[in-house]
């Protein structure tokens, strides 16, 4: 495998050598990555810095590297989805393991940290808005896995046909997939805070269950997820990118979690009236919690 050159068409390599999407060098990025959906919302990670090194920005994909506590920290906006996770953690993973200049693997891996912040939507009663949860599992409805091998090396197969059992899954939808997060960055993230399954669907309207002018496929969805029980976990809030993160990073060696700000409770209906401050105080956490 290290001795094999990727092709041009494969890996893509912009004139200045950076890596496609992205624009960013190897230099550029550090072991711990911090992932936003919102191009906005890197400022209000990298404005805790005490340094800052040149931004990068290229598309939806901003990225700003910098120090907290003495450490090297790099927070990168993915934009919304699956889709984009997709190339967001594979190009990280070309720049920490891929020698782009001869385009063969390096000998040597690297294992990056990847942790998400993202907002999300309870499905469960006692998870209130403006809290945090901690994704123990990413239950990828997307079907993104689906299109790479090996997926049964990662798969948590019990907790898959326990799902499908119970929610009656429709023939014809995504096999879905689920994924756990890093153990030890679990332990970092989620003391104190709940964790659960994290539902990631492939879009934010039909996909979760709201209904605006089409009919869904599957009425109900939600009730079965909400009811959902195995060996002590149950899906505890949907979002649109943890899937991907913990099944790509857990085929590629790297480790990733996703913490969420709670901004909204479907059962209860509400919306947070400030979900900016929840997510400021959600930074503030993560940022003191993975360079204590």
């Amino acid at each position: 495998m290290t001795n094999r050159e990727i092709p041009d068409s494969e890996l893509i390599i912009n004139p200045d050598g950076s890596i496609f999407h992205l624009h960013l060098l190897p230099h550029q990025i550090a072991d711990i990555v911090l992932l936003v959906g919102d191009p906005g919302r890197v400022n209000s990670v990298s404005k805790h810095f005490s340094k800052l090194e040149p931004p990068v920005a290229n598309r939806e994909f901003v990225t700003h590297t910098g120090y907290y506590n003495n450490k090297r920290i790099t927070v990168l906006s993915t934009g919304i989805g699956t889709d984009n996770i997709d190339i967001v953690v594979n190009e990280l993973d070309a720049l920490a393991n891929i020698d782009l200049a001869s385009r063969k693997v390096k000998a040597e891996h690297k294992a990056l940290t990847l942790v998400r912040l993202g907002t999300s939507g309870s499905l469960q009663a006692d998870i209130d808005t403006d809290s945090f949860l901690v994704s123990k599992y990413g239950l990828g409805l997307d079907g993104l896995l689906n299109y790479y091998g090996d997926l049964d090396k990662i798969n948590e197969d019990a907790l898959s046909e326990a799902f499908m059992k119970h929610t009656q899954w429709k023939k014809g939808l995504p096999f879905p997939y689920i994924v756990k997060a890093s153990d030890r960055l679990l332990g970092i993230l989620g003391k104190g805070l709940k964790t659960g399954i994290t539902a990631t669907a492939p879009g934010f309207y039909g996909p979760q269950g709201r209904v605006l002018r089409i009919p869904l496929a599957v009425p109900g969805m939600n009730d079965s997820f909400t009811s959902f029980q195995f060996e002590g976990e149950r899906i505890t809030n949907f979002e649109m990118e943890t899937s991907a993160l913990y099944g790509l990073s857990r085929h590629l060696g790297h480790e990733a979690c996703t913490i969420c700000s709670i901004i909204a409770n479907r059962l209860a209906k509400t919306y947070s009236k400030d979900y900016k401050l929840t997510v400021d105080k959600m930074i503030d956490l993560v940022l003191q919690r993975l360079t204590a």
